[in-house]
This record gives C-alpha cells, sequence and structure tokens, in this order.
C-alpha cells in the first residue's frame, strides 16, 4: 500500500491588507485631484474678479468719457450761468444713503431713497448731455492720480459703479452748486476708479466737467476710516458723525470721495473732501 502523503496548505495572508491599502491611495490621489481642480477655478475666479473685470470696466468707462466729450463738442454751447443744465442735479441737501459698498448708508437703511439710489431727486430740471443709453453727465479728472472717470447719476452697484463709473450720490448738491458734490467709487475691481484716493493730499485739484463748464475743486481734508453708515460726511456741509472733529463747520460749495477701506474690503469708508476754488 502506498505511503499516505501529508498535504500541506499554504495560507498567503496580507492581500486584503494591500488591496486596502491600495483602496485608500487611490481615495487619496482623487481627493487631491479635486483639491487641486477646485484650487484652479477658484483661482481663475479669482483672476476674472480682480483683473478682468477692471479691464472690461475700465475700458468702458473711458470710451464713456469719449462719448460725451464728443456729445459736448458737437453741441450748441451753454449759457454762461450753465443754462440750468448743471443746477439741479441732485438737489442741494435732502435724503442721502446707499446701498452698500463703497458708498455710505449701508443697506436697509431707512435714509435709502427706493430704487437702488437712483430717484427722480437726482434727476436734474433740465437734463445734461450724456451718452445715449447712459446715466452719465460728467467727467471727473484727477491730475495727480491721472484719474479721468465718468460721472454717473445714482450710485446702484450693477447699474453705475460695477460699470467703472463714479456715482453721484442722490440727493446731493450738484457740480459747483452750493453745498456738497458727493460721489462714490470701487476701490478695487470693476475699474477700480477711486483705487489710489488714499494718495490724495491738501492741494490737489478735483476738476469736473459738466458739457462746456469746469469746476475746480482743492482737496481740503481727508478721513481715513470711518463707518459705512456715517452718513454726515456727504451732508451738505460735510462733517463725520463719528469724528466729531473731522470734516467742515460752515457752508459752502464741496466736493466729497467715499470709497472702501482698506482694500479688498468694506468694512469701513475712507474720504476725500475738497473745496471749490473756481
Amino acid at each position: 500500500m502506498p505511503p499516505v502523503r501529508d498535504h500541506v496548505r499554504v495560507v498567503v495572508q496580507g492581500r486584503g491588507r494591500r488591496g486596502r491599502g491600495a483602496g485608500l491611495a487611490r481615495m487619496l490621489w482623487a481627493a487631491a485631484e479635486l483639491t487641486v481642480t477646485v484650487g484652479v477655478v477658484v483661482l481663475l475666479l479669482v483672476v476674472h474678479q480682480v483683473w478682468w473685470t477692471n479691464r472690461q470696466a475700465a475700458a468702458a468707462a473711458r470710451e464713456e468719457v469719449q462719448e460725451l466729450e464728443s456729445q459736448w463738442a458737437a453741441a450748441a454751447p451753454v449759457s454762461e450761468d450753465g443754462g440750468g443744465v448743471v443746477g439741479g442735479v441732485g438737489g442741494v441737501g435732502g435724503g442721502v444713503g446707499g446701498v452698500g459698498g463703497e458708498e455710505l448708508g449701508g443697506g436697509g437703511s431707512s435714509e435709502v431713497p427706493s430704487g437702488g439710489g437712483r430717484t427722480a431727486g437726482a434727476v436734474p430740471r433740465e437734463a445734461p448731455a450724456r451718452a445715449a443709453g447712459s446715466d452719465a453727465y460728467a467727467v471727473l479728472r484727477v491730475p495727480r492720480l491721472g484719474l479721468v472717470v465718468p460721472v454717473a447719476q445714482g450710485i446702484d452697484k450693477r447699474g453705475v459703479l460695477d460699470k467703472g463709473y463714479v456715482g453721484h450720490y442722490p440727493g446731493t448738491a450738484a457740480p459747483g452748486a452750493r453745498g456738497n458734490f458727493a460721489l462714490a467709487g470701487h476701490r478695487n475691481t470693476h475699474g477700480e476708479p477711486f483705487r489710489y484716493v488714499n494718495r490724495l493730499r491738501a492741494g490737489d485739484e478735483l476738476i469736473v466737467d459738466v458739457r462746456g463748464r469746469r469746476f475746480v475743486y482743492v482737496v481740503g481734508k481727508t478721513l481715513a476710516q470711518t463707518t459705512e453708515r456715517d452718513t454726515g460726511v456727504i451732508a451738505p456741509v460735510p462733517r463725520s458723525v463719528v469724528r466729531p472733529d473731522a470734516g467742515y463747520g460752515e457752508p459752502g460749495s464741496y466736493i466729497t470721495l467715499t470709497t472702501c477701506t482698506p482694500e479688498y474690503s468694506s468694512r469701513y469708508r475712507l474720504v476725500v473732501w475738497g473745496t471749490l476754488k473756481r
């Protein structure tokens, strides 16, 4: 009878552990790829918001200035007193406010006019010449900054500020008029016309052109930081209600520039004031 041979069974261990390890590695690799993809998408969005929107808005604003100046050149000259073209834009005094962003007032304030900051009160009795389909009616020039930007009626973000324009606060004075001609503009993105207004110093000129008329203001005071609800800075006699030592105490013809601070934030407002030179 042949001998019985013992069968040896070899048990291989570790395959399940290696399989689990490979699965975990694949999961980590997939998570890494997803993270990189999301990062690239976010980076592209940031580039679009910070760089591309600036180029688009700045180019459109330049075209708007050219269109306005062409229309003014082709129009009949206005009378020495402005012929009613300048007077009445926004009125003097009245309600002031905004919708959040570079402007004062903050969203939801009782001082915010209906219609997102563009009200009948901001329309002059005789509308200034302006580019077709646009609310731009003036041009602001700041020689120190090399800035030339259209001024539009109202401070609506989509309709005015995001187009690279400077917005004229409803209820504030007309260019050259007694009271406070108050303006808002983006500091970052969408043309960022007011990005470097922190560089303005006393004595710098702020020039406003309105169809054949030029009004030259001279920077007098600045307020480096105040809250978004400090509407005193755009009052007819501008004076901060947060910092009562900042501003003016006598009636006159003023200009006010407001924008966000610090950069890439809308937490506070930066304010520049000037007085009419001629």
